[in-house]
């Protein structure tokens, strides 16, 4: 019913990920419907309804989806209860939130890190600000306000105009500087300076930036871990006129994802820019000791300069076919030793055994045939030319027959005399 917004999970009942999900989308429900929200929360399984999940466009599971009249909004976000239900409220509500004082505007700003904001009343830009934001309401709200709700120290060059409120000041969209209106958007829906997880790596694939990260151990406060994470900070502060159109930046805990990633073991500490269109990464081919380097190091990838490492060809295919693979057996043998041997040790003792007999089976045939050649050529041996004994019976043999021809022919001869 187009008068009603329904919340969405399409799931199969083999699938692991959305068993997983299956208390959070109950608590979902629970709270929804305590909160009054127009939201009503539901699940499909896919696998009975295919037509109906091939029509939504169902690929995978668990899939999420907001429907509001003939739209269909996928969720992408993490798979936690609060994070649901702040995508179901934000979809589900109007696509401009006004802003009708500056204690509404201060309010609003203080619980949104990036906050967009149309201002000035009807106009072809308005109309854009509304196409976009029907598209990208799955990311972030979308507000409109009069000039003077604004802060004071805001400066407008002129209006209508969109503006985004992010890292403690503001950018003005410039049409001729920042091209398309949603491309803009796209770009400035993350604050310049992130925490770096892997569902964010997922996430600002979208915006096409290579993202800039320190790659460090939050709970190690030695200098070299501080020092590269401020380095990175000063950069997307101090830069970003000059960087942010092109780069996104951040640090993250730990290498294990990177190095999954990657395929390749980081040493922490250290610098890694990603290239999350192609999955090309680059490394800085010296030590960074200041901000001056950072920046050479940025521009020379800007100009081509440094090597690139990794990438989406074929090579780097197989490679991740083999790494993935090894990384299954290990990952399996770390958590359980004994299934570990059962899955792999079974199909190869299997597969040993059939090696064996095969082999066994050739090694035999070839020593009955040897044998039986040996007694072949034995058997012929013994019919030319026989053993000494045998030799001296045929002999004797011979010798009998021609004693008793001789002995016939006498006989033959006397019975004539006769």
């Amino acid at each position: 019913k187009k008068s009603h917004v329904f919340a969405s999970q399409f799931y199969a009942p083999w699938c692991g990920h959305c068993k997983k999900l299956e208390p959070v989308w109950n608590e979902v429900g629970i709270e929804m419907k305590n909160m009054g929200s127009p939201v009503k929360v539901g699940k499909m399984d896919a696998t009975s309804f295919s037509s109906i999940a091939s029509e939504f466009g169902v690929r995978g599971y668990p899939t999420i989806k907001l429907l509001k009249g003939d739209l269909a909004y996928n969720y992408r976000g993490p798979r936690t209860k609060d994070d649901i239900i702040e995508f179901a409220n934000r979809v589900a509500g109007p696509l401009i939130r006004p802003l009708p004082s500056q204690h509404m505007f201060e309010h609003v700003q203080k619980r949104h890190r990036v906050l967009f904001v149309y201002v000035g009343g009807e106009s072809p830009l308005k109309e854009k600000y509304i196409e976009v934001a029907s598209e990208l309401i799955v990311y972030t709200y979308f507000f409109s306000a009069s000039e003077d709700v604004l802060p004071e120290y805001v400066t407008l060059p002129e209006l209508p105009a969109v503006v985004v409120f992010k890292d403690g000041t503001y950018f003005v969209y410039d049409e001729y500087e920042d091209g398309e209106l949603s491309s803009w958007i796209n770009r400035e829906r993350f604050q310049g300076y992130l925490n770096v997880d892997g569902f964010t790596l997922y996430e600002l694939g979208d915006t096409g930036k290579l993202v800039a990260i320190a790659v460090i151990d939050d709970k190690n406060s030695s200098v070299e871990h501080t020092r590269l994470k401020s380095i990175i900070q000063e950069v997307a502060r101090d830069y970003r006129d000059h960087f942010h159109r092109d780069f996104q930046f951040g640090h993250m805990d730990g290498n294990d994802y990177i190095n999954s990633l990657l395929m390749d073991d980081l040493t922490i500490p250290t610098i890694v820019v990603l290239n999350t269109s192609n999955q090309q990464y680059f490394l800085p081919d010296r030590h960074i000791e200041n901000t001056e380097d950072m920046v050479q190091f940025i521009n020379n990838i800007l100009d081509g300069t440094a090597e690139a490492q990794g990438g989406d060809g074929l090579l780097q295919r197989i490679k991740r076919i083999i790494y993935d693979a090894k990384s299954t057996v290990v990952s399996v043998f770390k958590s359980s030793p004994l299934l570990g041997c059962f899955l792999f040790g079974l199909p190869l003792g299997v597969i040993s055994i059939m090696c064996y007999g095969i082999c066994t089976a050739d090694t035999d045939g070839g020593a009955d045939e040897h044998e039986a050649a040996k007694k072949e050529n034995g058997d012929r041996e013994l019919t030319d030319e026989g053993s000494e004994e045998e030799q001296e019976e045929e002999k004797n043999g011979k010798y009998t027959e021609l004693s008793d021809g001789e002995l016939k022919q006498k006989d033959i001869m006397e019975k004539k005399k006769d």
